[in-house]
């Protein structure tokens, strides 16, 4: 290889910057076993408060049973009919007009140096139930024997509701009680009601006002043939999900605005007498995220560690073609090690301070130190600034990238095109066979 020292030179650095695998490797274990820490933090809260909440309902639930006619002829060929009675069944109804307003503000706690976010929501569901004589059963009225009747709504947490809400149901009040029926028997409240007679239509007009808390999502159900929401907060950081986006939003740094209108027409279920496909997933949603997710922008950032290192390394080997140098291995080995430090102070400081000061300290140490060792090892001030000036570009670079996800690719394709175009440009004139053939200076 001593006939070759270019060629030498360059399969040691890839040695280096391969061996620099090892750290980076490390550090992006630990950003995801702090970021597993986190997540257990936040659903050990979760258990002691309330998790992500789902609403489902307002549904009426009418419990029944049909008498069944069995006409048989005896021997003598006389017919007689036997009456019985069908098992339990319910008759679910869903709103016809169903409105929610609500407001939700955003708490922050703490657990050690994690947080979780939880959401206090205080909404007025008002709307109404068209009841139709024989409870659209398909029964004849004089078989159906109605058993009870009851106002049910569903909550997947119900640990999270804050008040006790009453029912106002065409003017007169009713309490609800812990629990559901029907298609969401489980989490949530229902209000046992009259029966309806059977005999005629009704219409049932409803009101009540529902605080709920809950950790980080907050879904609807659209149960009603015509849903419509409108949710306002103060937390400038909604993520809008779920099967139905808002028709309106607003964002700003106060907080955010929403209305969601949902018909029946554009939700995939079909109402059925033992209300058998309601409740299915069909809803809509917003979550409250966090701005900055420091775990994930750190673990984006390592990514890039082995581009940054290959770029200073080629940095490194041209520098010293052009000026004739010899640079130690090992001098290119501490330097690979600073700028993989880089990584692990972002994660530490990120913890602690705001995620943009943590990547600015870091980048500053990084920068500082480096340019200090280089101005040492190559015996002049100017390459060593142009070296850390170029180091903290790559770092101004990074930022961008981490703050803008979508043009990632873009970034991080242009920055691979300049380092080789520069290093194309740098080189255009030299003649490799002479240079490689050619005994290294002893230069600093």
């Amino acid at each position: 290889m001593s006939r070759h020292p270019l060629l030498a030179k360059a399969l040691i650095a890839c040695l280096m910057a391969v061996l620099l695998l090892i750290p980076l490797h490390a550090i992006e274990s630990k950003i995801t076993e702090r970021q597993e820490l986190q997540r257990s933090v936040q659903q050990d809260i979760a258990r002691s408060s309330s998790g992500p909440q789902t609403i489902d309902g307002p549904y009426l639930v009418i419990k029944y049973r049909v008498r069944t006619h069995k006409t048989t002829k005896d021997k003598d060929g006389n017919e007689k009919v036997t009456i019985g009675e069908s098992v339990t069944r319910e008759k679910v109804i869903q709103p016809r007009n169903l409105n929610i307003d609500g407001s939700a503000s955003v708490e922050t706690r703490n657990r050690g140096i994690y947080q979780a976010r939880l959401f206090n929501l205080q909404s007025m569901f008002n709307g109404d139930f068209v009841v139709p004589a024989g409870y659209g059963i398909g029964a004849p009225v004089k078989d159906i024997i109605p058993e009870s009747a009851y106002f049910a709504l569903g909550v997947s947490d119900a640990r999270g509701i804050l008040n006790t809400p009453a029912l106002t149901l065409n003017g007169a009040t009713q309490a609800f009680s812990p629990g559901s029926v029907g298609p969401v028997s489980g989490n949530g409240i229902h209000a046992p009601l009259p029966l309806p007679d059977i005999g005629q239509a009704h219409e049932f007009h409803f009101e009540f006002p529902f605080n709920l808390q809950g950790m980080s999502t907050l879904a609807v159900t659209p149960v009603g043939a015509s849903t419509e929401m409108t949710l306002t907060s103060n937390w400038p950081h909604p993520s809008f999900g779920g099967d139905f986006l808002p028709r309106t939003r607003k964002v700003d740094a106060r907080g955010f605005s929403a209305q969601w209108s949902v018909t029946n027409l554009a939700r995939n279920i079909s109402s059925s007498d033992d209300g058998k496909g309601l409740g299915a997933p069909e809803s809509f949603s917003v979550g409250f995220i966090d701005p900055v997710n420091v775990y994930l922008m750190s673990e984006r950032a390592v990514k890039y560690g082995v581009l940054f290192v290959v770029l200073i390394f080629t940095s490194f080997w041209v520098f010293e073609i052009m000026r004739g140098l010899r640079i130690h291995p090992l001098q290119y080995l501490l330097v690979g090690v600073a700028m993989t430090l880089f990584f692990l102070l972002i994660i530490s400081l990120s913890e602690h301070i705001p995620f943009a000061l943590a990547y600015v300290l870091s980048g500053t140490a990084c920068v500082a130190l480096i340019g200090f060792y280089l101005a040492g090892m190559l015996k002049t001030g100017r390459p060593a600034l142009a070296f850390s000036g170029g180091i903290g570009l790559l770092y101004a670079v990074l930022y961008g990238v981490l703050k803008s996800e979508d043009n990632a690719l873009l970034m991080g394709t242009m920055i691979i095109f300049t380092a080789v175009s520069a290093v194309m440009m740098l080189t255009r004139h030299m003649d490799w066979y002479r240079l490689g053939n050619a005994p290294e200076s002893t230069g600093a």
